[in-house]
C-alpha cells in the first residue's frame, strides 16, 4: 500500500483504517514493513482506537526522511481487553517529493491461551472461565493473562501498584537526586520513553517514569521505596515489575535489597543501555533473614534521551512487615574513642606506647619502624604496603570529603573524589575506561581505589593523602600500579605536602593502555610531611584513573647503633653506619651528606 500525491494542500492527511478486533492477549505484538523517502516525504504516525475512550494512543511515529530503504516497526499491544481498531496517518508537507508505503503487517502472540483439559501442580493456574492453565508466577501481576480476569482476583492490594491513583504503598527516597514522575501517554521527548502505559495499553493509563532532560544532569539517581516485608525463604517471595528503557541515551535501572534503613543494600538485578520501544517484565525471586526493603533505581544519562519507565510493581507470596528497619552507625574505625594509655612520666613532646607505657621521641611516630613493643607507634600511620583487599583505605584520607561531610566513609554525590571499586561491580561498557581486574589479585573481585570521573566536571582534581610521615630514611621510594585507560583520561599527580609547601614529584595524562602500569618515585629523606595523589578530570567521563598496591620501600629512617661501625660500614658524621658500598653513590645516605663529600 502506497501514498500517491493529489494536491498542493498544506497539511493534506492519507488515513487508512484497520478492521475492528475484539482483544488481544497479554503478549500480542504488530509488526510491519514501511517505507518513508523523498526530501519532504513528511511524518506518519499509526494510533489505537479503542471503543469507549474518545483520545487515540499514539504507537509509533515517523518523522523524516529514512532513506530508499525498507525498514521494520515492531510495537507491542499486550493485553487489549476491548474491541479496537487502528488508524494509520500520513501528513503531507504541501510540496510533496516522497513516497511512503506499508506492507506485510503481521499480528503475533495475540491469541488468549487456549483452554486446557487439567492444570495440575503448584506452579500453574487453572483460569475460571477460560479453563486456561497458566503459569504461576502470572497470578496478581496486575495484568489479565486468562482473559477472563480470574488470574487477577481475590488479590492483596497493598502488595501491587500499577500508579493508575498514584505511588500506593511506595515511596520516594529523600536521599537521592530527584524523583520519579507519574504521567500518562508519552514523555514530553520524541524519541525516548513509553508513548502509552502497561495496564492499560493505551494513552489514558499512568505510569512512573525518569526524566533525563534538564536540569538533570549525568548519573543523578531517583530512587523508588517499597514497603518493607517479613522475612522469606527463597522462592517463596517474588517481585515482578514492568520497565521501559528507550532512547539513544538511556543509562542504567538497578534493583537493591535492604535490611537496614540507610543503607544502600545489596544489587539484586540490573539493566543498562537501550532496550527498544517495548514494556519488558522482569521476575525476582526475594531470599531474606530479616526484614527487607526493594530499591528500585533508575540513573540518568548523558543526555536528554535517557527516559526510563516503571509499571505494574507487584509482589507474590511476601508478607508486609508491621515496624521498622534498623539504622547502622556511620561512624568510621578512623574516629574511634582513644584508647586509655597506661601510667608513664613522658612529656607533651614524646609519645606513649599503649601497651608499656614506655616514651619515645614524637619523631619516631610514623616512621614506618615500630618503636613500640606492641607497634602502636604505627598504627595510626600510613602502612607500608596498601592493597584495598578487604576494602580497608590503610590509612589514605580525603580532606575535601572530610570538610564536605565530616566523615569521608559518607559518598558526596556530585563530587569528583576517589572510591574503592572493583570489576565484580562494573556495568557494561565501563570496562572500556575503568579497571575490569586489580592488579593484587589479578580478578574481578579483587578491590582497587579509582577516581570516578562520572561525578564533577572537566578540570576538577580529587585528592587522596597519607596520615602525617615523621621521618624516612634515604632511600625511600612509593611504588605503585596505575591505570590510565580512556578517552578522555585526564592526569595522575604524586604531590609532597610539608606545612604550607606543596611540590609535584611525578606526574602522568593521557591514556596508557588497558593494562597496569607500574611506577616509582623517589623521596629520600624527608620529615613531617604526606604524600598526596591527584588526579584530575578529563573532559568527560569517558576516563578513570585507578592506583593499586601502593608501597613505601626501604622508608624507615637510619638507626643510630650502640657500637662501633664495622670495617665494612662507614661512619658518618652523625655517627649512623652505613655500607661503603654506599659511598660517592650521589645518594645522601647519610642524611648529613657526609657519606658525598669530596674529602672522602
Amino acid at each position: 500500500m502506497f501514498i500517491l500525491k493529489s494536491s498542493n494542500s498544506i497539511s493534506q492527511i492519507a488515513r487508512l483504517r484497520s478492521p475492528k478486533f475484539r482483544q488481544t492477549g497479554s503478549n500480542c505484538t504488530l509488526s510491519f514493513w514501511y517505507y518513508n523517502y523523498g526530501q519532504s516525504v513528511g511524518a506518519a504516525e499509526l494510533q489505537l482506537l479503542v471503543d469507549g475512550l474518545e483520545q487515540p494512543t499514539v504507537l509509533w511515529r515517523t518523522y523524516y526522511n529514512e532513506g530508499n530503504q525498507w525498514l521494520r516497526a515492531v510495537i507491542q499491544l499486550g493485553r487489549l481487553p476491548h474491541p479496537f481498531q487502528f488508524s494509520l496517518d500520513k501528513i503531507s508537507l504541501g510540496v510533496y517529493e516522497g513516497v511512503s508505503a506499508i506492507d506485510d503487517v503481521r499480528f503475533e502472540n495475540c491469541a488468549l491461551p487456549p483452554p486446557a483439559l487439567s492444570c495440575e501442580g503448584p506452579n500453574h493456574f487453572w483460569c475460571r472461565d477460560t479453563k486456561a492453565c497458566i503459569d504461576n508466577l502470572l497470578v496478581c501481576d496486575l495484568v489479565d493473562d486468562c482473559g477472563d480476569g480470574s488470574d487477577e482476583d481475590s488479590c492483596d492490594p497493598d502488595l501491587q501498584c500499577n500508579f493508575e491513583n498514584g505511588l500506593c504503598n511506595w515511596e520516594q527516597d529523600v536521599q537521592d537526586d530527584f524523583d520519579w514522575v507519574r504521567i500518562q501517554g508519552p514523555t514530553p521527548t520524541v524519541n525516548t520513553g513509553p508513548l502509552k502505559d502497561h495496564t492499560t495499553g493505551t494513552a489514558r493509563g499512568h505510569y512512573l517514569y525518569l526524566e533525563s532532560s534538564e536540569p538533570r544532569q549525568f548519573r543523578d539517581k531517583a530512587v523508588l521505596l517499597s514497603p518493607l516485608f517479613n522475612p522469606a525463604a527463597y522462592g517463596t517471595c517474588v517481585f515482578r515489575f514492568h520497565y521501559h528503557m528507550f532512547g539513544k541515551e538511556v543509562y542504567k535501572l538497578s534493583v537493591f535489597q535492604r535490611t537496614v534503613s540507610n543503607a544502600k543494600g545489596w544489587l539484586l538485578w540490573y539493566k543498562f543501555g537501550n532496550q527498544e520501544n517495548r514494556w519488558i517484565r522482569q521476575t525476582l525471586f526475594i531470599s531474606s533473614s530479616k526484614p527487607f526493603q526493594i530499591l528500585v533505581k533508575g540513573i540518568v544519562g548523558d543526555g536528554f534521551t535517557g527516559d526510563i519507565g516503571l509499571d505494574d510493581v507487584s509482589f507474590l507470596g511476601c508478607t508486609l512487615y508491621n515496624g521498622y528497619l534498623p539504622t547502622i552507625s556511620t561512624t568510621t574505625s578512623g574516629t574511634s574513642v582513644p584508647a586509655t594509655l597506661p601510667m608513664n612520666n613522658c612529656t607533651e613532646k614524646e609519645f606513649v606506647c599503649q601497651a608499656s607505657g614506655h616514651c619515645i621521641q614524637m619523631i619516631q611516630k610514623c616512621d614506618f619502624r615500630p618503636d613500640c613493643s606492641d607497634k602502636s607507634d604505627e598504627s595510626a600511620c600510613a602502612m607500608e604496603v596498601c592493597d584495598f583487599e578487604d576494602k580497608d583505605l590503610c590509612g589514605w584520607h580525603q580532606p575535601a570529603l572530610e570538610q564536605i561531610s565530616g566523615n569521608y566513609s559518607i559518598v558526596v554525590t556530585k563530587t569528583f573524589n576517589w572510591q574503592l571499586g572493583r570489576g565484580a561491580n562494573l556495568y557494561p561498557e565501563e570496562e572500556q575506561h575503568c579497571p575490569l581486574t586489580d592488579h593484587t589479585m589479578c580478578t574481578e573481585e579483587g578491590w582497587y581505589l579509582f577516581a570516578d570521573s562520572s561525578n564533577g566536571e572537566f578540570g576538577d582534581t580529587a585528592d587522596i593523602v597519607t596520615p602525617v610521615i615523621s621521618l624516612t630514611g634515604p632511600r625511600c621510594k612509593i611504588i605503585f600500579w596505575n591505570h590510565m585507560n580512556g578517552s578522555t583520561i585526564g592526569s595522575l599527580e604524586v604531590l609532597y605536602k610539608s606545612s604550607n609547601k606543596t611540590s609535584k614529584l611525578w606526574t602522568q595524562s593521557g591514556s596508557q593502555g588497558p593494562q597496569w602500569n607500574r611506577a616509582e618515585v623517589f623521596l629520600g629523606i624527608r620529615s613531617n610531611f604526606q604524600v598526596i595523589f591527584r588526579a584530575k578530570r578529563g573532559v568527560s567521563y569517558m576516563g578513570d584513573v585507578a592506583v593499586d598496591d601502593i608501597t613505601f620501600e626501604d622508608c624507615f629512617p637510619l638507626l643510630i647503633s650502640d657500637k662501633p661501625c664495622t670495617s665494612e660500614e662507614f661512619m658518618c658524621a652523625n655517627k649512623y653506619c652505613i655500607p661503603k658500598n654506599n659511598l660517592c653513590d650521589f645518594v645522601n645516605d647519610c642524611e648529613d651528606n657526609s657519606d658525598e663529600s669530596p674529602s672522602i
